[in-house]
């Protein structure tokens, strides 16, 4: 091999190399610029206070990934791939590369209608996918719900719009349900005033729709009260916690027993 051809592959590797490490330069900030323009405008928009959270999530999201692109065609560039010749041959494998991206396209297309139709807000509380939580943020791609013991759930965004969502936060107020069983040798109407002063000493308890307390079933063991009592949505668990505690308290301080689930077992002596 002549010194000029050896002159010439060592430029034309240099020249790569420099196009390569230039192409990781831009890749690099990219990424940062990125993330550092996505944190900026949800910082900025959350300071205004007049956009929903879950909006503010998905803008960032929808700003870094377009960032990251735009800094992915950039370095093909840089290194010497036409876009355009590789976008040809992507269409041309268009079948294969549509079938590769279904589900990345699904969860951006049900990205967009959760934050359009807007099912949820971040903060409240959903069951959603067979999974429940509070709903931390919508992204491009996917819903961050946190379970109350603050673990980390995360679900792909067409999961979540093609499944059934319960909202547990979405209207103001609550129906708190309780089911209370007293002996058949205890007094009803004594039952009935004892739960109505617990009802009436908890601050919580809306007095519209009035508080319920009837006789639901006569179960094999017990009779069964059923007491329903409204609260703001927000106040739900600690009212249940609080009232089954105070239910009880109240029932032994009065002398009604909450009999245990038995049987009448007959023996039959043979001749």
């Amino acid at each position: 091999m002549s010194e000029t051809n050896l002159d010439a592959i060592v430029q034309q590797v240099s020249t790569v190399g420099i196009k390569v490490l230039v192409g990781l330069v831009i890749l690099v900030v990219g990424m940062k610029l990125a993330r550092f323009f996505s944190n900026r405008l949800v910082s900025t928009l959350t300071k205004q206070g007049s956009i929903d959270e879950m909006l503010v999530h998905f803008f960032g999201s929808l700003l870094r990934y377009t960032i990251i692109a735009v800094t992915v065609i950039t370095v093909l560039n840089q290194i010497g791939i036409q876009t355009a010749s590789l976008l040809a041959v992507l269409a041309s494998a268009g079948l294969a590369i549509g079938l590769a991206l279904q589900g990345m396209l699904a969860n951006v297309s049900a990205g967009v209608m959760l934050v359009f139709f807007r099912p949820f807000s971040v903060g409240q509380y959903v069951e959603v996918a067979g999974k429940a939580g509070t709903v931390k943020k919508v992204s491009l791609f996917t819903t961050e719900l946190a379970t109350p013991d603050n673990v980390q759930i995360i679900l792909p965004n067409s999961e979540v719009w093609s499944s059934s969502i319960v909202n547990y936060s979405h209207h103001e107020t609550r129906r708190v349900d309780f089911v209370l069983g007293i002996s058949y040798d205890d007094n009803i109407d004594k039952a009935f005033s004892v739960i109505d002063s617990v009802i009436k000493e908890e601050k919580r308890i809306n007095g519209e729709p009035a508080p319920q307390v009837v006789v639901s079933e006569l179960a094999d063991s017990s009779v069964n009260i059923t007491v329903r009592v409204w609260v703001a949505a927000g106040d739900y668990w600690g009212v249940k916690f609080d009232l089954t505690k105070r239910f009880k308290e109240e029932m032994d301080a009065n002398g009604l027993s909450i009999p245990f689930p038995q049987q009448d077992v007959h023996l039959i002596k043979s001749a």
